[in-house]
């Protein structure tokens, strides 16, 4: 995300929080009121609806794109199966760690947002099997019209190992990277108009919901950072410092360029020969290790995009009274966790992916404003903790191998 485009949002979240604090309080006349209320819904809700336009495009071809790029996926032998075990069972844990955090410290609890929840359509709740179940799409292309994404990211996933597999796949993979590159540059046209689309939404909420939902969003920003520094001292750096048998402060020391890089370009991907330089020189990680290891890792490492999930959702459903039972927190951290499978590592992506996530448990995408406004931030921390978890699997990968 550009640095022009990251300010832009930021003044129009900050904009239209005095907007809509300012309609709140001073008292209009009802036409005028009326009048501006309705703009401001007619300006989020274009804003709203080309996110969901996205989500299903995005997610589809991302998958596919990634799982079809990893080279020799027939044979990638114990370090590809390390590797990617390692990646999702860690996703797992975020996801987990942050719906536990979040379900304790329920941030937006008690906030009543007035919201015509007749109108969000909530299924009746199915059984632990029938969501294994359903991860199988019985008609692929129905799943993509219909936005069943754990349907389609099942399909993604199969599709793209099937194209690994071919030996004459080389036209194959590049039609699906340029129509992720396509995709990809669709969600950075929209995201020129997302300070906009910000601006009305904020508006609408402050306006209607007054400041209660200011300090509510300041106990969810914490709560993002304390879950993404929960999860790195409690699961990666134990494993690096008594399986790894590397010292703490060696280990940020050799990474700290890396970190650093990403933490400024919010972006895996781009700091994919940084994290590989790091890894080699200061952390002696053999080099058909790493070179293994860190792509993809920039791939289906999202640990940190997880674990704002699993939080924003329960936050989402604390303020609008939703309330969430057990097949929910089963299908989030299902959805979060196989989404992480080929999510481009650019800035801004989570957005996109927290609509998903949103709409496989029934809850409403006006959510989105709201904890957009503070993300940048927390993507630049995300993404730092990604990198993390990108190294810690390749010294576990790596001092297995010797």
């Amino acid at each position: 995300m550009k640095k022009g485009l990251t300010k832009n949002i930021f003044y129009g979240f900050f904009f239209g929080i005095l907007l809509g604090i300012t309609l709140s309080i001073v008292k209009l006349p009802n036409g005028f009121e009326n009048t501006i209320l309705d703009f401001l819904n007619f300006g989020g809700d274009v804003f709203l609806k080309t996110i969901k336009m996205l989500v299903v495009p995005i997610v589809f071809f991302s998958i596919v794109n990634g799982v079809a790029n990893l080279n020799n996926i027939n044979s990638l032998g114990r370090i590809g199966f390390k590797s990617i075990f390692l990646y999702l069972t860690t996703t797992f844990l975020a996801i987990t760690i942050s719906l536990i955090l979040a379900n304790f410290f329920n941030p937006g609890k008690g906030v009543n947002f007035n919201v015509d929840t007749k109108s969000i359509d909530i299924s009746d709740p199915p059984s632990f099997l029938e969501i294994i179940l359903n991860i199988i799409p019985s008609n692929p292309f129905q799943s993509l019209v219909n936005g069943e994404m754990l349907q389609v990211i099942f399909f993604s996933i199969l599709l793209g190992s099937a194209i690994s597999l071919l030996k004459k796949n080389s036209s194959l993979k590049k039609n699906f990277n340029d129509l992720n590159d396509v995709v990809m540059k669709i969600l950075s046209i929209v995201m020129v108009f997302a300070p906009i689309g910000i601006f009305c939404l904020i508006s609408k909420t402050f306006a209607t919901q007054g400041l209660s939902s200011i300090l509510e969003l300041f106990k969810y920003f914490i709560l993002v950072i304390v879950a993404l520094i929960t999860h790195l001292l409690i699961v990666y750096l134990p494993i690096i410092k008594f399986y790894g048998n590397i010292n703490i402060l060696k280990f940020f020391s050799g990474l700290k360029d890396a970190l650093i890089f990403s933490f400024s370009t919010s972006s895996s991907s781009a700091t994919i020969p940084i994290t590989l330089s790091c890894l080699k020189k200061n952390l002696d990680v053999k080099d058909n290790v790493a070179s293994f290891t860190v792509p993809l890792g920039a791939t289906i490492n999202m640990d940190g995009t997880a674990i704002m999930q699993g939080i924003a959702t329960i936050f989402i459903s604390n303020l609008y009274g939703i309330d969430l039972i057990l097949s929910d927190y089963v299908s989030i951290i299902l959805t979060a966790t196989l989404a992480s499978v080929g999510t481009a590592g650019v800035p801004g992506v989570g957005i996109i992916m927290l609509g998903m996530v949103l709409g496989q448990v029934g809850l409403p995408l006006e959510g989105i404003a709201i904890v957009m406004g503070v993300d940048r931030f927390l993507d630049m921390l995300r993404t730092s903790l990604n990198i993390s978890g990108d190294a810690m699997v390749s010294i576990v990968v790596n001092k297995s191998e010797n």
